[in-house]
């Protein structure tokens, strides 16, 4: 009976069939692969369109994670060289795409600090939410774009031609993780930086996001992870420097629940973020 309920919460594959899957992904496999996107994903996503900007709906937390996830994005690219000549609009002038936008949580808040955002997400009902809400704020309309499109499909009309690519939240939903990270790279421009949150592959990321977060406390939709489709950092590092990307960053993240803030951590059992920058020559 256990086992059937663990079963049931990481997804169909056991522990050691997703492991022996990760670790031979083929060439092959990717060249078949025709798209990143999960059916069943998107559907799910775009049941919440009308309560994605409720900040005290079902994304609570998601919301509550966007401050950090803008603090890496900014400090990174400083860090990797980026002159940010404007106090109050730091990142002005430099090119990001979100992949995987949803509503536009961080897309919105990267172009208030001067980004020039392209966001793309699959679901045309997740675009509409982010393109009605960009309206709400005329300072950043010439700022935000939000197109409706796969990343495989993006990256051949838009191949080296942004200074960041921001995938924050969705490698864990991907259809294929290694495939959408190499169609991500295609995107940036040499010397561009890559940025990634997701949650690593461990008994306390299943204790505490799926048992705790999902069932018992319910601060998450019931169904929105699967622990199978975790990726563990050594692993999205592998994949990134097989195409190119150097990893210049990774670091846990963690929620302190009393003063419900987020904060770094040398801790990457659960939440994590990685920063690679790719280079002149990747093959890709």
């Amino acid at each position: 009976m256990a086992w059937n309920i663990f079963r049931r919460l990481i997804g169909p594959s056991s522990i050691f069939q997703n492991r022996l899957s990760r670790n031979t992904i083929s060439v092959n496999r990717i060249t078949r692969s025709l798209s990143t996107v999960n059916s069943n994903e998107i559907e799910h996503f775009s049941t919440f369109k009308n309560d994605w900007w409720d900040e005290n709906g079902p994304f609570y937390d998601l919301h509550l994670y966007a401050p950090i996830r803008i603090q890496f994005v900014r400090d990174g690219l400083a860090n990797a060289g980026i002159q940010m000549q404007d106090p109050a609009l730091p990142l002005k002038g430099i090119k990001i795409v979100d992949v995987g936008c949803g509503g536009g949580i961080l897309a919105e808040r990267l172009a208030r600090i001067g980004a020039q955002v392209t966001g793309i997400d699959a679901s045309a009902e997740l675009i509409n939410v982010a393109k009605e809400h960009a309206k709400l704020d005329p300072g950043i309309s010439e700022r935000v774009n939000y197109i409706q499109t796969t990343v495989e499909d993006f990256s051949q009309k838009e191949g080296e031609s942004y200074d960041a690519v921001v995938a924050s939240e969705v490698l864990e939903h991907v259809e294929e993780p290694q495939l959408f990270l190499k169609e991500c790279v295609k995107i940036m421009k040499p010397g561009g930086s890559i940025f990634i949150t997701t949650q690593n592959q461990t008994l306390p990321t299943w204790l505490v996001l799926i048992v705790a977060g999902e069932y018992i406390f319910r601060r998450i939709p019931r169904g929105t992870h699967e622990w199978s489709k975790f990726i563990a950092p050594h692993e999205v590092q592998r994949i990134l420097d097989n195409y190119g990307c150097k990893t210049r960053l990774m670091h846990g993240m963690k929620l302190n629940p009393l003063t419900k803030q987020w904060s770094w951590s040398s801790c990457t059992a659960i939440f994590y973020g990685l920063h690679a920058i790719k280079q002149t020559k990747t093959g890709v």
